[in-house]
């Protein structure tokens, strides 16, 4: 009887775990084998089961926290990113959710121990415990195939369900295991897809590039609240273009999207090295937007808001073409780095990265491409980093629309980006009246005040939400006519380096004009995509050296030669 009743508890637990009927086979299957794996270590089935149900739950309960915080579940991918420099960060950043973390850990503990000392049942032969692993193990087999493998998986990875079959079914995909000594992309066919012919510019005269990446900033009419004039004309200017840009991460991890910008390709197609790519991806990417500007004249610079010293940014940058790379601790007075850090305010940055780009011009008049990672907008948003004020009557706007104190400090970061930007383009314009300028703002993922957001709205389900920002191009100095202006599509991260390209009337290479063909195929969601012609392309890359994937890291074998 005692024993009926423990298998229904731990069967109850996946029930609630998994919250869909869909992969439920393969999750009992799963508890099955752990039950059956646990049997060699306590000798009875009790124990056995109880300690199968506690791993269940603590599964659950760790997937739960880390898809409030990142609107993705828990795999075993995410494991081994405890010990690349992010606890600290999540410390300093999230206080609460550690501490519930390590609530969680000790009861978890308390119960293991509890489970051992007083649940012994009666012992089990050795033989019996032997079949029963060998008949779980194909069962789980069995299940994970008719469930469709570890793709059907990654496809619900934003959905808040099946959250332990997810977790055990990337323990036996082989795509979750990190490659090490080289790179792997999921979705990669065996045929290349011949490369389209190079595109001609339709302008003589190049335009600088700004690209400026908004930390963690997203459009509010994604949730259908109101913004203001000057929030508006930054995020959908008058005669510029405009939209939704979808993203691979919610919550942080803002080099998967600049390595998704610059390379026109989804960190997500390298499984477990996404988080990695600017260490292990260095010296591995040889068509990137910084390349192809370089080879039509450009000088290209990196700004960045963090320390030289923050991940492999330094040699990741160098590697994929961008020459000159400045970080908050190499600007010159009066830019000071401790007060800055204070507030990673936009204010101080972007003034400071603008000096940096438009220095020497006069003497140099080679066209130039400027990267600007900002950090203002960033997590948690519980405190008040907005000016001093400043900014108030925009609280107060965000307020008596959602009335929460984390969005409206939101908003009132949001509203200070806007003034800058207002500021620092009429100083561009005042300063550069016959230079032509296309710039380029994009939010690289949402923060985590958007589940909040979404929460207290009471919004219908959209697991997509969680990963739509925005993008908008505007110009200085470029005849109306050669834009196009307005709502734009909804794109994909990895198109936006494209889509600028034909934006600014720049030639195409023969990689490039081979992406832009995939917008038709792709356009919103590019790793998603079931597009055969997307992972043709990718063995394309790979076989013309584009992309190494080996153990070591040659030079590229092709150099494009677009036709200016």
């Amino acid at each position: 009887m005692i024993l009926t009743l423990i298998l229904l508890a731990a069967i109850g637990v996946i029930v609630l775990a998994e919250r869909s009927a869909e992969h439920l086979p393969f999750a009992i299957s799963m508890l099955s084998l752990s039950v059956a794996g646990f049997s060699f270590v306590v000798g009875d089935f009790d124990r056995a089961i109880l300690l199968a149900g506690v791993l269940a739950a603590a599964i659950t309960a760790a997937s739960t926290i880390k898809h409030n915080y990142s609107a993705l579940k828990l795999t075993v991918t995410d494991l081994p990113l405890m010990f690349a420099g992010t606890v600290p960060f999540f410390v300093s950043q999230y206080p609460r959710a550690v501490l519930a973390v390590l609530t969680g850990a000790g009861a978890l503990i308390l119960a293991v121990i509890a489970t051992l000392i007083h649940g012994t049942g009666p012992s089990i032969p050795l033989d019996v415990r032997v079949s029963l692993f060998s008949v779980t193990l194909v069962c789980v087999v069995a299940a994970f195939r008719m469930s469709g493998g570890g793709i059907s998986f990654q496809r619900i990875m934003a959905q808040r369900r099946c959250f332990y079959s997810t977790f055990m079914a990337s323990l036996i995909d082989p795509h979750s295991w990190r490659q090490v000594g080289g790179l792997a992309l999921s979705d990669i066919a065996n045929d290349p897809l011949p490369l389209m012919a190079a595109v001609p510019a339709r302008t003589i005269e190049y335009p600088d590039i700004i690209v400026i990446q908004h930390e963690s900033i997203f459009d509010p009419r994604i949730f259908g609240l109101p913004i203001e004039p000057t929030v508006e004309a930054f995020l959908s200017p008058k005669n510029g273009l405009h939209g939704i840009l979808n993203v691979d991460i919610f919550g942080g991890g803002s080099w998967q999207s600049e390595f998704s910008l610059l390379t026109g390709l989804s960190s997500a197609s390298f499984g477990s090295n996404a988080y990695y790519l600017f260490k292990q991806g260095a010296g591995r990417f040889h068509n990137s937007l910084p390349h192809a500007l370089a080879a039509l004249g450009y000088r290209t610079m990196l700004a960045s808001s963090c320390r030289r010293s923050f991940l492999n940014y330094d040699e990741f940058y160098r590697s994929i073409g961008i020459s000159e790379r400045i970080f908050a601790d190499d600007f010159p007075p009066p830019f000071d780095i401790s007060q800055f850090e204070t507030t990673n305010s936009d204010a101080f940055f972007l003034e400071a990265a603008f000096a940096a780009h438009t220095k020497g011009i006069a003497d140099d008049p080679a066209p130039r491409f400027l990267y600007a990672l900002t950090n203002f907008n960033h997590g948690p948003h519980n405190r008040r980093l907005a000016a001093p004020g400043r900014f108030e009557r925009e609280r107060a706007f965000a307020a008596s629309s959602l009335p929460d104190a984390q969005y409206a400090e939101y908003y009132a970061r949001l509203a200070e980006t806007a003034s800058t930007w207002k500021r620092l383009k009429f100083e561009l314009a005042t300063n550069f009246p016959k230079r032509p300028v296309l710039i380029v703002h994009y939010g690289d993922h949402q923060p985590v005040v958007a589940k909040r957001i979404d929460r207290q709205l009471k919004l219908p389900n959209d697991a997509r939400r969680a990963f739509r920002t925005f993008y908008a191009m505007e110009a200085l100095n470029i005849a109306s006519d050669r834009l196009a202006s307005g709502p734009g599509a909804d794109l994909d991260i990895a198109f936006l380096g494209t889509v600028a390209l034909q934006q600014a009337g720049l030639p195409l290479d023969p990689i490039f004009a081979t992406r832009a063909s995939l917008l038709d195929h792709c356009r919103e969601t590019y790793f998603a995509s079931p597009s055969e012609q997307k992972r043709r392309f990718h063995r394309t890359l790979v076989d013309l050296g584009m992309i190494d994937t080996g153990p070591s890291v040659p030079n590229g074998r092709y150099s494009p030669t677009p036709t200016k």
